[in-house]
């Protein structure tokens, strides 16, 4: 019976129904959205860090975090040192500029990057052939709408696209790296370098005796470093999450009470029709928390809808500068503050109904 009248109410008001749903999905799709383009993001960065091949990187010693590049401050005599440790099969050097952040232009050596990796997988054009040349992947070639021979002027210098390349390897934008030296008034130096050994087994050896020799610059397996690709590296993101997420509680809980509140209002005469009736005050109670629930329910289920046209946004206008994920596991979490947020919004306006005289709101006009 509780829920026949719970969906009676709620059919017999459509427009307050949607709109109420509506409000309450906007925050869900904000939550997820956020959660899905930080694990996006960072799941895309350590494809494309495992795309290159290696088994251990040496990063700078400028390096503030796993998700900041660090500046050029290795020698590059350090990978010609690399290079000569036993068991290393190859080592190469790379150098990157901020550019369209959170998007870097990286320098390279092409020819050690496919020898390492295997090269890049061309989708138009083909490899660099002068100093200005520069590879895009297929992301960022559709965001700019780019052509092959096209000139792009970036870091205020003009570069001839040479190819368009696939994702997943390293970087989003490849030039030379004696260029990129040369620009950042950088020649001789390096940003990471990038290790191969000779067999599996030996990779943990090359570490220990890498970190003996170059004590000031950080050495991880590329295992380490790409498990180190997580939320807890970035700064303040956590705490920007549970802001976001309280923000969508206090909307939550205002759009329900707002609702519910003129529920009551609207509906004195039945709840005193059901009081005279012998209805108690938790069942009048339950009815509005039921409902409540419902709505929550519904703006749930919308704000997941909500993500996924969120994601295909991203995917169609951003999809070098931004990745989003749809991350299930978020969807109970988010149902879990929605309903949390529809019961606190709901209680004052239950409790105001539940204590309603019947006679004074048989009464109301």
């Amino acid at each position: 019976m509780t829920g026949k009248i719970v969906l009676e109410n709620l059919k017999n008001r459509p427009m307050r129904s949607l709109l109420s749903i509506l409000l309450i999905g906007v925050p869900v799709t904000l939550i997820l959205t956020l959660v899905g383009l930080t694990q996006g993001m960072l799941t895309d960065s350590q494809n494309r860090q495992r795309g290159v091949g290696a088994d251990i990187i040496i990063r700078g010693s400028t390096v503030s975090s796993v998700i900041s590049f660090s500046g050029a401050s290795i020698p590059a005599g350090v990978a010609d040192k690399v290079q000569q440790q036993p068991h290393v099969k190859l080592a190469m050097g790379v150098i990157n500029h901020p550019v369209d952040l959170p998007l870097f232009i990286t320098g390279m050596d092409v020819a050690k990057f496919t020898q390492m990796s295997g090269g890049f997988t061309f989708d138009q054009g083909g490899p660099l052939q002068g100093p200005d040349d520069i590879l895009v992947d297929r992301y960022y070639a559709e965001q700019r709408h780019l052509r092959v021979g096209q000139t792009v002027n970036l870091i205020n210098h003009d570069w001839r696209l040479a190819g368009v390349i696939e994702p997943g390897k390293m970087a989003r934008l490849v030039v030379p790296m004696r260029t990129l030296q040369e620009l950042d008034a950088a020649t001789g130096k390096l940003g990471q370098i990038y290790v191969t050994v000779d067999a599996p087994a030996n990779i943990n050896l090359v570490v220990e005796g890498l970190r003996g020799l170059l004590k000031n610059y950080p050495v991880n397996t590329m295992a380490e470093y790409t498990a180190m690709y997580n939320v807890n590296q970035i700064p303040a993101i956590k705490e920007f999450t549970v802001v976001v997420a309280a923000i969508g509680v206090v909307i939550g809980v205002a759009v329900v009470w707002l609702s519910m509140y003129m529920v009551v209002l609207q509906r004195t005469r039945e709840i005193g029709i059901l009081k005279a009736l012998g209805a108690s005050k938790a069942f009048i109670l339950g009815i509005i928390l039921i409902e409540a629930m419902l709505l929550g329910a519904g703006g749930t289920i919308l704000g997941i809808v909500f993500s996924y046209g969120a994601q295909w946004l991203i995917r169609t206008l951003v999809p070098a500068s931004f990745q989003m994920a749809i991350v299930y596991a978020w969807w109970p979490r988010v149902a879990a503050i929605t309903q949390a947020a529809a019961i606190l919004g709901a209680l004052y306006p239950g409790l105001s109904a539940a204590r309603q005289d019947p006679i004074e709101a048989l009464a109301y006009e």
